[in-house]
């Protein structure tokens, strides 16, 4: 075994809390509520642990800072393992797995916690808007309307101004989600809403922002999720493993005004890097797990990942190729629009998602026969870009 294979760092566990409006009331209760968990389901005890990264957005959700050290009051026998706290916006999670496999990869430890979490809902709304803020450049954005949302009505607006309005896809788009997550036990939101009611601006289903529904745009959850990494050796002993046959993370300008706000330049790149290092091309994956904060982000990210070319991403919904059954199923989870967005859980969570799905454990959500996976997440308006290519290891 060479040095680099045995360093390379494999998922070996998880857990995952349910996401919605929880009775835990902070982010303590919900690290106590995933970490030991994931421990078990890894088969590993803490004292194995030579690392814990914790993803927490924050940024005003609660006056408790320094949620690394919050891992030592939920979970005591991690009290002297270092850990440390990851931020990225919405790329949170995924910061953090990156984070704890740096650390492996480099090899100053074997096996690595990893913990996404937020209290979302115990905020009240508007509140929440103005935080989600902090995932735009405020000295340009920071007075747009509906918060978070209307930065993506932007993005919505500018899209239908060059290629006409998508509205009914951006409906397939939600309503797909919700179908999906309806087989997820974790999911805030068990609904199918039907495309007729995504479709149709009504008291319940309002325009937040631009062009955007209600149904249209995530939710505010809280939640957690948490996973555990080994290098390939370590895994070797464990009962399964799935590895990464790539992962790469590319930004882009923060600013809208400094790129063009509807090519997600940096997703783009963050795929073709991650499909050639991996040594794949989209049709070999059989499903993906995609960064849907807003039904326009998953439209464009079609065309980020190569499904569609640039202004066609609603022919990808429309033509059933995302949906189960289509030729790659796309948030067989239910997304962040069905799953919910509890903002340092969500990437966490996709990657327990995808991995459930390789190691054939993924209950009423199980794709057949799943072999390679395609995670992606992004932080912000498409600046901070992560994607993850998966493969079971044993």
């Amino acid at each position: 075994m060479t040095e680099t294979f045995r360093r390379s760092a494999a998922i070996v566990g998880w857990c995952h809390s349910p996401f919605g409006k929880l009775d835990i009331p902070d982010i303590e209760g919900l690290i106590g509520a995933v970490a030991e968990g994931a421990l078990d389901d890894a088969g590993v005890s803490a004292a194995e642990i030579d690392f814990v990264t914790v993803g927490v957005l924050n940024c005003g959700f609660s006056k408790q800072g320094f949620e690394a050290g919050l891992v030592s009051v939920a979970m005591p026998a991690l009290a002297h393992t270092p850990a440390m706290h990851v931020e990225n916006a919405c790329a949170t999670g995924s910061a953090a797995i990156h984070a704890a496999m740096d650390f492996i990869e480099s090899g100053r430890g074997r096996i690595a916690l990893v913990i996404g979490a937020e209290k979302m809902t115990a905020t009240p709304a508007a509140e929440v808007g103005d935080i989600l803020l902090s995932g735009s450049y405020r000295m340009e954005e920071d007075r747009v309307e509906a918060g978070f949302a209307g930065i993506f009505g932007q993005i919505a607006s500018s899209y239908f101004q060059r290629h006409g309005d998508r509205s009914e896809e951006l409906a397939m788009i939600a309503a797909k989600n919700h179908v999906h997550g309806l087989a997820n036990p974790y999911a805030h939101m068990r609904k199918d809403f039907g495309f007729a009611f995504c479709n149709t601006v009504s008291e319940k289903n309002p325009h937040v922002a631009g062009p955007l529904c209600r149904t249209d745009c995530s939710l505010v959850s809280d939640g957690a999720a948490a996973l555990v990494l080994a290098d390939a050796e370590v895994a070797a002993t464990l009962r399964r493993a799935v590895t990464f046959r790539a992962r790469e993370h590319v930004n882009d300008f923060m600013p809208l005004s400094r790129r063009d706000m509807i090519a997600f330049e940096g997703a783009r790149r963050a795929w073709s890097q991650a499909k050639e290092r991996a040594g794949i091309t989209l049709d070999d994956l059989d499903l993906v797990e995609t960064h849907d904060c807003f039904t326009m982000a998953e439209m464009i990210e079609y065309e980020a990942m190569g499904l569609a070319r640039p202004g066609e991403g609603w022919k990808v919904v429309r033509e059933g190729v995302t949906s189960r059954g289509g030729r790659l199923p796309v948030n067989l989870s239910g997304g962040l629009k069905s799953r919910g967005h509890p903002i340092g859980a969500t990437g966490v969570s996709q990657h327990v998602m995808a991995a459930m799905q390789l190691c054939g454990e993924a209950g009423e959500m199980q794709l057949p026969g799943a072999n390679l996976a395609g995670v992606f997440n992004m932080g912000g308006a498409a600046v901070a870009n992560y994607v993850s290519i998966l493969e079971r290891l044993k």
